[in-house]
C-alpha cells in the first residue's frame, strides 16, 4: 500500500533537479548538466582548508601555501564542492532563496568527504547567527547543514555550542584583515551549552570558507571552552582561481 502511494505522489510531483528544476530519476538529486556544472572536490587538496592543489611532492598530505604560512587553530579541513557554477547557485539558494530542503543532499555531500576520519565521540557544530539575523532569515543555513552531516554520520550535534554575541556587518567583499577585525571577539561558548565541548572532539560546519575568518574565530571559541581537536567541514570552498 505505502509504495502505492508513493508511486502515485511520484507521478503526481516527479522528482525536479534541486538547482534547475528539470526532471531527475529521483529526490534530491541533479540533472546531468547541474551534476557536469557541479565542482566536486577531490584528488589533490590542501589538508588543512580544502583548496585544490596541484599534484607534486610527496607523500598524501598536502598543504597549501596560505595554511604553511599562518596554519589555522584546526586540524583539518574539508569542502564538498567549490563556490563556482553550480556550487555558487546551491549556496545563494540555501542562504537566501530559503531552500532548506538543499541541506539534505548537501549533508551527504559532505559527510562522504569525511570517510576514513576517526569521527570517536565527535561533536557536530554549527557557526552561529546573531539572534537578529536569524529572527530575520528564520533559520540558520549551517545549523541546517550541521543536522544533516550528524545524521548521516550517526554524531551527536549541538546547534547552540557557540552563541555570536555581537552582531556584525556582511564580511561579503572584504579584505582578509578586515575580516579578521569584523569578527574579533564576536563569537563565543555557549554561557551554558558550550559545555557539552569539553573535552570532545569537534567537527564546525559552514556554507562555504572564503578566507576562513569566520571558522577561525568558531575554532577559537572551541577551545576556549576546552574542545578536543578541531575540524572544519564546509559545504563550498572558494578558491582564487576556480
Amino acid at each position: 500500500m505505502l509504495a502505492q502511494l508513493q508511486t502515485a505522489v511520484s507521478l503526481i510531483y516527479p522528482p525536479r533537479c534541486i538547482t534547475c528544476g528539470d526532471m531527475v530519476e529521483s529526490d534530491f538529486g541533479l540533472c546531468g548538466s547541474c551534476w557536469r556544472d557541479t565542482a566536486f572536490l577531490g584528488g589533490t587538496i590542501c589538508d588543512t582548508c580544502g583548496t585544490p592543489l596541484t599534484a607534486g611532492g610527496q607523500g598524501d598530505i598536502y598543504h597549501c601555501d596560505a595554511c604553511m604560512q599562518a596554519p589555522p587553530p584546526w586540524v583539518q579541513g574539508r569542502a564538498a564542492v567549490l563556490y563556482r557554477d553550480t556550487g555558487r547557485k546551491l549556496i545563494l539558494a540555501l542562504k537566501h532563496g530559503d531552500r532548506q530542503e538543499m541541506a539534505r543532499p548537501a549533508g551527504l555531500w559532505m559527510a562522504n568527504m569525511m570517510r576514513g576520519v576517526d569521527a570517536s565521540d565527535m561533536v557536530v557544530v554549527p557557526v552561529p547567527l546573531h539572534w537578529s539575523r536569524l529572527l530575520k532569515r528564520r533559520y540558520n543555513q549551517s545549523a541546517l547543514l550541521a543536522r544533516a552531516v550528524a545524521q548521516n554520520m550517526e554524531l551527536a550535534w549541538c546547534p547552540d555550542a557557540l552563541v555570536r554575541v555581537r552582531r556584525t556587518s556582511s564580511l561579503e567583499g572584504l579584505s582578509r584583515e578586515a575580516r579578521f577585525r569584523t569578527l574579533e571577539n564576536a563569537i563565543r561558548p555557549h554561557p551554558k551549552r558550550g559545555r557539552i565541548l569539553n573535552g570532545k572532539p569537534v567537527l564546525l560546519i559552514d556554507d562555504v570558507m572564503t578566507t576562513g575568518a569566520t571558522l577561525i574565530a568558531c575554532a577559537h571559541a572551541c577551545l576556549e571552552a576546552g574542545s578536543g581537536p578541531v575540524r572544519v567541514l564546509t559545504l563550498a570552498r572558494a578558491a582564487k582561481d576556480a
